[in-house]
């Protein structure tokens, strides 16, 4: 064991594993529970919520997000850092220069892949594997919002 298995955003977002969107019209309201962790604050699991994950799990670790529901968002968040157990990962979705993306946290990688522990992951908390030459970006919490040795 390490510093990086008590990351307490990963605790809380491993504890939600299997946490998937509801069949037809229904919602899943810990999904819509997510929601409320950002400005946007969707009644509807139908709205991406990866980036609504994100902030709920960070806030349930005491740590601002970026109360966005944007997954690029988390460019602007945080400290710049290389891979590391925990870290978010911020992915291009669409095109490189769209708006769009996908955030989740960073689990491990290979030779050409990363794979994200996030919300929004086929329609469900998962673990899922991206290709690497879509990253754009691995933040962390700032020094003074999460203390250990960096």
């Amino acid at each position: 064991m390490n510093d990086y298995d008590h990351l307490p955003w990963i605790e809380f977002a491993v504890g939600e594993l299997g946490v998937t969107e509801a069949p037809g019209e229904a919602d899943n309201p810990r999904i819509v529970e997510y929601h409320a962790a950002t400005s946007l604050h969707s009644k509807d699991d139908e709205t991406p919520w990866c980036s609504a994950f994100a902030n709920w799990c960070m806030w349930k670790a005491g740590i601002e997000g970026t109360k966005s529901a944007a997954a690029r968002s988390w460019l602007r968040w945080g400290d710049r850092v290389e891979p590391r157990f925990g870290c978010v990962v911020i992915l291009w979705r669409g095109a490189p220069t769209s708006e769009q993306g996908h955030v989740g946290f960073y689990v491990k990688e290979d030779d050409s892949n990363v794979y994200l522990l996030g919300g929004n992951q086929g329609d469900a908390v998962s673990v899922a594997r991206y290709p690497k030459t879509r990253v754009l970006g691995f933040r962390f919490p700032k020094k003074d919002e999460f203390r250990w040795p960096r």
